[in-house]
């Protein structure tokens, strides 16, 4: 008879015993119990995939033994047969070759060109640049990253103020996990099985919205104080000749001109979201190629990072679905319902409101897909239950996580712009900044709750939605 290492440890009876214990419990003690699990072991500086992963699987096999494991591993095969996930890589590949490139440069050397006329017009053509490269890439870190080597010194020799910028860059840099084709928005619609599609097109108008208002509250400030935000001057002007200001124009129309090339086609029916994100692919790329810019060093830095970027995604939508399942399951989501809507009295706009608060709070030591992951598996069901809609329920969730990215003391963004930063940008310095940006936020995040048809009214019209 082999030697059981198991049964001589007593692992056996110790993992028995603790499975009877597990049964025995409430679903709200199994909830609260996961969670802080969860918490703990994320403190313990695991992986984001890791610390959730691990509590599904163990949560699984003590509530319901030999074979519990089946259940999370059940649930996490569905993601090698969503489809759509395959613009994931496609789109994060498109972003790294625009961005290695080049193109990215061009762009911003357009805005310099033709915004640097009206004061403060660096910092507005700054929030143009950034929304560009999140139509483009779909991230927030690709934004902050080139708004703080290309932007950032540009603005400090212009003489802007350093508080002024630090907030630009801060600020524009969010709007890439909510204008197409964000990143966050396929997770958010792999977990709550909403369509990709609606969820890109639902966060147009509202990524618009706050970008015009972001250029908006620039322009009052230096408009009050030109000393935030000189123009150029004359002589500067004069240096750039008509010709040399369309030659940037064609330049910086050239992302669009990709943009589009995937966009259109998709918006009109003419492709699967898959195709498009293909197109955009192949279009960037022969627009470097073109331009003699894809150099060997340009395609395998874009590679690495591509394949280093889906495959975190990857894993954090697998452990993201086990943990649903697991949660799901043992009925803790009908509990937690059950808390909020029948012993605590709540109405359906409280429990939203909450729902949001505790996003702010997380925000202070999660980043945007952390905090999806570990909340989606509850709140998208109780969502759905209080009968709000989940195309507008993930806009709200991607501005409010937008927030939470930002705001002191321990704001995530905050972290990489002092990073990125050069030193006579203090972390003082970085704070301040960011305050009257959150504060816009939080006043398009209000416009988007009263007025839902903002966010819904695009996807509807496309979609022919009733």
């Amino acid at each position: 008879m082999p030697f059981d290492i198991s049964s001589a440890l007593g692992i056996d009876w110790l993992f028995t015993r603790a499975s009877e214990w597990a049964n025995t419990l409430s679903f709200e003690w199994i909830a609260i119990l996961m969670f802080a699990s969860m918490m703990i072991t994320l403190m313990t500086g695991q992986r984001v995939f890791a610390a959730i992963g691990i509590v599904a699987v163990v949560s699984a096999m003590l509530l319901w033994g030999t074979g519990g494991e089946d259940i999370p591993f059940a649930a996490s095969m569905k993601l090698m047969k969503w489809y759509p996930l395959l613009t994931l890589p496609l789109f994060i590949y498109m972003g790294f070759v625009l961005s290695e490139s080049g193109i990215a440069d061009d762009l911003y050397r357009m805005f310099h060109v033709w915004m640097g006329g009206i004061n403060g017009g660096l910092a507005i053509g700054t929030i143009g640049l950034m929304v560009l490269i999140s139509a483009m890439n779909g991230l927030s870190v690709a934004g902050m990253a080139i708004g703080a080597t290309i932007a950032l010194p540009e603005l400090l020799k212009r003489g802007y103020d350093k508080r002024m910028i630090s907030g630009v860059i801060q600020a524009g840099s969010s709007l890439g996990i909510l204008v197409p084709p964000s990143v966050v928005l396929v997770l958010y619609a792999m977990i709550a099985r909403a369509p990709v599609g609606q969820l890109w097109l639902a966060g147009v108008l509202p990524g618009l919205m706050m970008a015009g208002l972001f250029i908006i509250y620039i322009w009052i400030r230096c408009k009050i104080n030109p000393a935030l935000g000189p123009s150029l001057t004359k002589e500067e002007l004069s240096k750039v000749s008509r010709a040399e200001k369309l030659a940037l124009l064609r330049a910086g129309l050239l992302p669009v001109f990709i943009f589009a090339s995937m966009m259109v086609p998709f918006v009109n029916g003419w492709t699967s979201l898959v195709e498009s994100s293909a197109v955009g692919a192949i279009v960037a790329s022969l627009a470097a190629l073109f331009k003699g810019r894809y150099t060997k060093k340009v395609f395998e830095t874009t590679v690495r990072e591509t394949l280093s970027i889906s495959a975190m995604f990857m894993w954090i939508i697998l452990a993201a679905l086990a943990f649903g399942a697991v949660f799901d399951g043992v009925g803790a989501v009908k509990a937690i319902e059950a808390f909020f809507l029948e012993d605590l009295g709540l109405g359906p706009w409280e429990v939203l409101l909450l729902m949001q608060l505790s996003f702010l709070l997380m925000g202070t030591f999660l980043d945007d897909t952390a905090m999806l992951v570990i909340v989606a598996p509850l709140y998208v069901p109780l969502v759905q239950s209080l009968g709000f809609d989940l195309i507008w329920y993930g806009v709200l969730y991607t501005i409010t996580s937008q927030i939470a990215y930002m705001t002191p003391p321990f704001g995530y963004n905050l972290f990489l712009m002092r990073a990125m930063a050069p030193p006579e940008i203090t972390l003082r310095d970085i704070y301040v900044s960011i305050v009257p940006f959150v504060g816009v936020m939080l006043l398009a995040l209000g416009i988007i709750i009263m007025f839902p048809q903002i966010a819904l009214w695009l996807p509807h019209l496309v979609y022919d939605i009733k």
